[in-house]
C-alpha cells in the first residue's frame, strides 16, 4: 500500500511532493500527463525547439523553477507519468497506466487535479476549428502548433488575453480578441483584484501588447454565432450601440475561464458547497484544504486561484497532512501560505465579478443550438423536457431524460451550462437546480478496465 499518493503533476501536485520529501517521506506522484508541470506550465514535446522564455513572458521565471524543483526532487518520489486516475472507492485508486489497468491503495491522498475549461455553448461552436482557450495553449505550447491561418479569440477571462498575447509572439494572425465582459464591469471589481497587484498588472500588459500590435479587441460584446458551412469562416457578434459585425476567420479560440475537475474529489468523498460569485458546486475544505479523513485538496482543483495559488496550496495541504500524523511543520510556514492562498483567491473572486459568466447567454440560446455535443443534445430538447407532464426540475433528472451529459466529457463541459439552462427554464436560482453527480469513471477507459468495477 502506498502511504501518500498525489494526484496531478501541476504546480499544486510538485510543491505538495516537494514538502513530503523534504519531511522524508517518499509519497507516490500519479500524473495523467507523460511531462510534469500540468496545463499552465506544461512543457513542450521532446526535441521541439520552442522558445518557452517567449511563450510565458513575465512566468518564465516560476516556469524554470517548477521544472528545475521537479527534476531536483525527480529520484526522491515515485513518479507514475501516462496513468490516468478513473475511479476511487474506499481508499483505493482505480489506474489506466499503458493500457494496463490496476488498483492503488493508499493511506492518505492529495488531488491536485487542476482545472479545464468553462464553456457556454453558441450556435456553431461544434464546427471544426473551434477550440477551447485551453485547448489551443496546448497545442501551441506541447508542438509549437497555431489552431489557424486567422485566429479569433472569443469569450471572457484573463486566460482569453494571456491565449491571445502568446499566440501574436509565435507568429499567429490574429483577427481580433472579442471580450464579452464590459469595460465598466472590470472597473468595479477593482477592489479585489487589488488583492494580487502584480497579476492585474500582467492582465493590463498583455491587452497593451495586443493593442499595440494592432489587433483589434473589442470589449462588451455579445456573441449571436461561430458561422461555417463546413467548417468556421467567421464569428458574428453585436457590439456599442446595437452594431453587428462578421469577423472573417478560420478558428476559434474560445471559453470563459476554468473550472474546478472535482469528479475525483467527489468519489473520495468531499462534500460540496454552492459559491454564488462562481456559479459552480465546489469541494468543501478547511483553510488547509482538508476534505475529509485522509483527504486534501489543492490547487485548481479546489477553487480556482491560479499558478500561484496552487503552488501554495499544494504545499498547504501537504503541511496538514503531515500534522494531522503528528508531525506539524515548524515556525510560520503554515501561516504565510494561509495568507497567501487567502489574498490570490480573494483575486480570482475578483475575476469572477469582473469577468462574468455568461449567464443571460444560456437563458437566450436558440432551440436548435447543441449543449452536449457527445450525445447532440440542444437546448430545445432539455426545455422540452422541462415543459412536460411532470417535467423534471432537477439537473439529474434532466440527464437522466435527455442523455445530456452521458457521453464521453461526462458534463464536464456540458454541466455548466445545463445547470444554467434548467434554471432559466424553471425558473428557479441555479444553486435550487442541483449538479450533476460522478460516478466512475470519471473519463473514457476500454472496457476491461470498467471489468474491475465488477470484481
Amino acid at each position: 500500500m502506498a502511504e501518500v499518493v498525489i494526484v496531478g503533476g501541476g504546480p499544486a501536485g510538485i510543491r505538495a511532493a516537494s514538502v513530503l520529501v523534504e519531511a522524508g517521506l517518499r509519497p507516490v506522484l500519479v500524473d495523467e500527463g507523460r511531462r510534469a508541470g500540468g496545463q499552465g506550465y506544461r512543457a513542450p514535446a521532446r526535441n521541439l525547439d520552442l522558445d518557452m522564455k517567449g511563450l510565458m513572458g513575465t512566468e518564465a521565471a516560476k516556469y524554470a523553477r517548477l521544472h528545475g524543483l521537479f527534476a531536483s526532487l525527480r529520484e526522491r518520489f515515485d513518479y507514475r507519468q501516462g496513468t490516468l486516475v478513473w475511479g476511487i472507492h474506499e481508499k483505493t485508486l482505480h489506474i489506466l497506466a499503458d493500457g494496463i489497468a490496476g488498483t492503488m491503495p493508499y493511506d492518505a491522498l492529495i488531488l491536485a487535479t487542476g482545472a479545464t475549461d468553462r464553456i457556454m455553448p453558441l450556435p456553431g461552436w461544434t464546427l471544426p476549428g473551434v477550440f477551447t482557450l485551453g485547448g489551443a495553449q496546448v497545442i501551441l505550447k506541447d508542438q509549437g502548433c497555431l489552431i489557424g491561418n486567422r485566429i479569433a479569440f472569443l469569450g471572457s477571462s484573463p486566460l482569453l488575453l494571456l491565449a491571445a498575447f502568446q499566440y501574436h509572439k509565435s507568429g499567429a494572425s490574429i483577427a481580433a480578441v472579442v471580450d464579452t465582459t464590459p469595460f465598466s464591469a472590470k472597473l468595479t471589481a477593482l477592489r479585489n483584484l487589488a488583492a494580487s497587484p502584480r497579476t492585474l498588472a500582467r492582465g493590463i500588459l498583455y491587452r497593451a501588447a495586443l493593442r499595440r500590435a494592432g489587433i483589434p479587441v473589442i470589449e462588451g460584446a455579445t456573441p449571436l454565432a461561430i458561422d461555417g458551412r463546413e467548417r468556421v469562416e467567421g464569428v458574428r457578434i453585436r457590439y456599442g450601440r446595437g452594431r453587428e459585425r462578421f469577423i472573417s476567420c478560420d478558428a476559434v479560440a474560445y471559453g470563459h475561464g476554468l473550472k474546478p475537475e472535482t469528479q475525483l474529489a467527489e468519489l473520495a468523498g468531499a462534500r460540496f458547497w454552492f459559491d454564488p460569485v462562481f456559479r459552480l458546486w465546489l469541494p468543501e475544505t478547511d483553510a488547509d484544504g482538508r476534505a475529509g479523513p485522509d483527504l486534501y485538496l489543492a490547487g485548481d482543483g479546489m477553487a480556482i486561484g491560479g499558478a500561484d495559488a496552487a503552488e501554495a496550496s499544494g504545499a498547504l495541504a501537504a503541511h496538514a497532512l503531515l500534522a494531522d500524523r503528528g508531525r506539524p511543520s515548524p515556525g510560520q510556514e503554515p501561516a504565510r501560505l494561509r495568507r497567501q492562498v487567502g489574498r490570490l483567491r480573494r483575486f480570482q473572486r475578483g475575476l469572477a465579478q469582473a469577468f462574468a459568466w455568461p449567464v443571460a447567454q444560456a437563458a437566450a440560446l436558440p432551440d436548435e443550438t447543441i449543449v452536449c455535443r457527445c450525445e447532440a443534445v440542444t437546448a430545445g430538447d432539455i426545455r422540452a423536457a422541462i415543459r412536460a407532464p411532470l417535467g423534471p426540475r432537477e439537473v439529474n433528472r434532466v440527464k437522466a431524460l435527455t442523455r445530456c451529459g452521458m457521453g464521453r466529457c461526462q458534463g464536464r463541459f456540458c454541466g455548466p451550462a445545463l445547470q444554467e439552462i434548467v434554471a432559466a427554464a424553471c425558473g428557479e436560482p441555479v444553486a435550487d437546480v442541483g449538479r450533476l453527480r460522478v460516478q466512475a469513471p470519471v473519463k473514457p477507459i476500454p472496457l476491461h478496465a470498467a471489468s474491475e468495477l465488477e470484481q
